[in-house]
């Protein structure tokens, strides 16, 4: 019997991600240089010693199978594995028609694996976590579920599911959100609210998705109907995730708890901004507990050239993250990240932008909050991130709060 089950839900269409999302799963798409999204919850499960993992895909999987395919092989001998499991319609003629769906039509993973836990996480967001912690919690409380949960700006909470509380952490009222989010007791700023990663006894999880399928009118979903339902009647444990430190010996002190669900454009885009600001929010060099990631072929180092020319042609790059394979010719580098293969260069300016895999920027470019996908060539003199009206007539997705997408393989023709 396996002591606990990983599934991960990463079949989500990431809509509102595009054109981030326009040919990948959004757990695929790229994050901090050498990443992949999913990468952080693999990561978590793995340092936390839990290595049987089953990640659930739907749509536009192939660059997300290809990446765990390719790089996330665990031991056969000691019954260790990453696998993907592409929607089968096992249930019927309909693919997931939501995350508790997605778990109902695969309960012959349960069946199979026979584990006394399953945990049911989402494969779409940016954070550490030492999960152990969480299961022994879950296990201390003799709960049927248990769900990670974060207090957030009651102005943000609209967002997520929220959570009421009794003093011992036990769920008492939950709203899938909510126009008006209620606070946490005593703190009328904060609430308390979902990370949607879930805790179960396997017999509670089978019988309440099986109960829901049952159910009609339900939306197939965790947040908003298989909680409500079950939170009444069993016993529902919140995880406080800000309790959830992980050491770094090199330092000798503890992270502080950081989660960002990358759901938009903006979100993305600051969650990367939060890496290369002085003291991250985020640390990736905690070497105690590592976020693998993959490059996606072997690359030179990074290489910086000119430092002997004029003053404005040394190739440099400060409070940035540059990539293996990456050349800055003679172009300077401002909080931005530079994925492997990128090439800048000379009398480049780029400020507050990231450059997926093999972009290439030619000679007196100027970019600010841009975000390019992979395999682009920007034309020399080229600018973008400064003139609106000029990028939208690009064909360029502009975010609210101003960053500019050029999507993957775009031409330039001006």
């Amino acid at each position: 019997m396996t002591q606990a089950l990983v599934m991960i839900l990463a079949g989500g269409q990431g809509s509102r991600l595009t054109p981030l999302t326009e040919e990948r799963a959004k757990p695929a798409v790229p994050f901090g240089g050498t990443y992949r999204i999913i990468d952080f919850v693999l990561s978590n499960f793995v340092n936390s010693g839990f290595m049987q993992i089953k990640i659930l895909t739907q749509f536009k999987s192939n660059s997300l199978d290809q990446h765990i395919a390719r790089n996330w092989r665990l031991s056969q001998m000691f019954n260790q594995y990453v696998d993907t499991v592409p929607a089968q319609m096992r249930t019927g003629e309909n693919w997931y028609l939501g995350s508790a769906d997605a778990i109902y039509q695969n309960l012959n993973l349960i069946t199979d694996e026979k584990p006394q836990h399953v945990f049911v996480f989402s494969g779409d967001h940016i954070y550490k976590m030492d999960v152990n912690k969480m299961y022994h919690y879950h296990i201390e409380k003799k709960a049927a579920m248990t769900i990670a949960a974060i207090p957030v700006p009651i102005e943000e909470a609209s967002a997520f599911g929220v959570i009421e509380i009794d003093k011992d952490y036990r769920m008492i009222g939950f709203e899938e959100k909510p126009k008006h989010p209620k606070s946490i007791p005593g703190e009328p700023r904060l609430a308390l609210v979902s990370m949607g990663n879930y805790l179960f006894d396997t017999d509670e999880l089978v019988t309440a998705v099986t109960a829901d399928a049952k159910k009609e009118g339900s939306a197939r979903d965790f947040g908003k109907d298989v909680i409500p339902a079950l939170y009444p009647e069993k016993r529902v444990y919140i995880y406080n995730f800000l309790e959830n430190d992980i050491y770094m010996p090199e330092e000798g002190e503890n992270e502080k708890p950081y989660w960002r669900d990358v759901g938009t454009i903006d979100a993305y885009f600051e969650a990367q901004m939060d890496l290369v600001s002085v003291s991250p929010a985020i640390n990736l060099y905690n070497r105690a507990w590592p976020i693998f990631g993959f490059p996606a072929v072997i690359m030179p180092p990074a290489k910086f050239v000119f430092a002997d020319g004029e003053h404005s042609r040394i190739g440099v790059a400060t409070d940035s993250i540059i990539s293996q394979g990456c050349i800055v010719s003679g172009g300077k580098v401002n909080l931005s990240i530079l994925s492997p293969g990128v090439r800048v260069n000379s009398y480049t300016e780029i400020e507050q932008s990231i450059l997926l895999d093999n972009v290439t920027i030619g000679r007196y470019c100027k970019l600010k909050k841009v975000i390019i996908d992979k395999n682009v060539d920007v034309p020399a003199e080229t600018t973008i991130g400064y003139d609106e009206a000029l990028d939208r007539k690009r064909g360029f997705t502009i975010s609210d709060k101003g960053v500019v997408v050029v999507p993957k393989g775009y031409e330039f023709t001006e």
